[in-house]
């Protein structure tokens, strides 16, 4: 079932239908041996539960835009979107979530120990599909591509680092700090990764890469920054995420009780008194289980009424024009447009 960009007319429609193909090859990938109960279910647990899988797409949208077969791109993100799944088991132990697509989370579930076991072996499964490629694409291109997305996924542990580490160190980020974060941690994770990488399997220029990079990393890092507001203004925690639609899947204000520096924690901080600054600090220096209620909602309404939430909304129309600019010089196909449709989710209106 290969998924072309011409046979459909919207975004919505075409990540509908690339979601469902890539959510069938991650799960044929994961082995259905022994030991099922403690490993191979758990594998399975959170690819099951859908997700928006706009990661894989853009592998597969970047190598059809220039010239590719979205079929030699399939490896590639399968392997992406396996190891997305295997960063969320971690990401949600480290942050002590409760709740992940909808549902509580893989550690909660089970235990920490099972947790941790399967995403490691999530991550495993990540190189062994990447070496896949080597029939498929010769092993000169295969190596390259795999060594590329290595870089990627070591870019992510050291944002990841940074981002727990501040949390660990009862720290706060000025601004480039957290530019330096959100870079490694999603900008080449979530965008600059997937684009460059569906753009090197199709034979893209090293030009042609730097833009498709630049498209991909400025709705990587605007997508973060939509995904904080969400989590401080979306009330559908318990409805999971999908291609097009779904809920948000996490719970609300989970960020704050997680002791998250955000952008929105940045401009809270600088737009605050001194007095209400030190009432936040001190919130976000709390373990989970010593928030009240009250505090979260408390620091939801200051971010609202201080216009710390229109600031980060209007943060992510910057990276929509960043991106759209870097889309005008890629080639002019049917998929440019579906890319602009991306570009579009990043536009959030919020009243001044």
């Amino acid at each position: 079932m290969k998924i072309l960009s011409r046979d459909h007319a919207k975004l919505n429609s075409y990540l509908k239908a690339a979601s469902e193909w890539i959510g069938k090859e991650s799960l044929r990938c994961i082995p259905d041996g022994e030991p099922k109960e403690y490993l191979y279910d758990l594998m399975r647990n959170y690819p099951q539960r859908g997700g928006k899988r706009f990661r894989p797409a853009l592998v597969l949208l970047s190598c059809e835009l220039f010239g590719g077969d979205p079929e030699d791109a399939l490896t590639s993100a399968v392997a992406l979107e396996l190891f997305h799944n295997f960063a969320l088991i971690h990401d949600d132990i480290e942050d002590e979530s409760l709740l992940r697509r909808g549902e509580p989370t893989l550690h909660l579930q089970h235990g920490i120990a099972l947790a941790l076991n399967s995403g490691d072996a999530l991550l495993g499964q990540v190189h062994e599909i990447l070496l896949e490629n080597h029939s498929r694409l010769g092993s000169s291109l295969a190596l390259r591509i795999h060594q590329y997305l290595n870089r990627v996924m070591q870019a992510t542990f050291e944002g990841q680092a940074l981002d727990i580490g501040w949390v660990a160190n009862r720290s706060f980020p000025n601004r480039t700090e957290y530019r330096e974060m959100i870079s490694r941690k999603t900008g080449l994770y979530s965008g600059r990764g997937p684009c460059q990488c569906g753009a090197l399997i199709a034979g893209a220029s090293e030009n042609e890469l730097e833009t498709v990079g630049s498209f991909g990393e400025a709705i990587g890092i605007g997508f973060q920054v939509r995904d904080d507001l969400l989590n401080l203004t979306e009330e559908s925690e318990t409805e999971a995420p999908s291609a097009g639609a779904g809920g948000y899947g996490k719970e609300r204000g989970g960020d704050i009780a997680e002791g998250k520096r955000t952008l929105i924690t940045i401009e809270l901080l600088e737009r605050l008194s001194e007095k209400d600054a030190e009432r936040v600090r001190s919130i976000l220096l709390e373990t989970r289980e010593q928030i009240p209620e009250s505090d979260i909602d408390w620091c939801i309404v200051q971010a609202e009424s201080t216009g710390a939430l229109n600031a980060a909304a209007n943060y992510c129309h910057e990276q929509a024009k960043l991106a759209s600019a870097a889309l005008e010089k890629l080639p002019n196909q049917h998929v440019s447009s579906l890319l602009g449709e991306l570009v579009d989710y990043l536009t959030i209106d919020r009243k001044a």
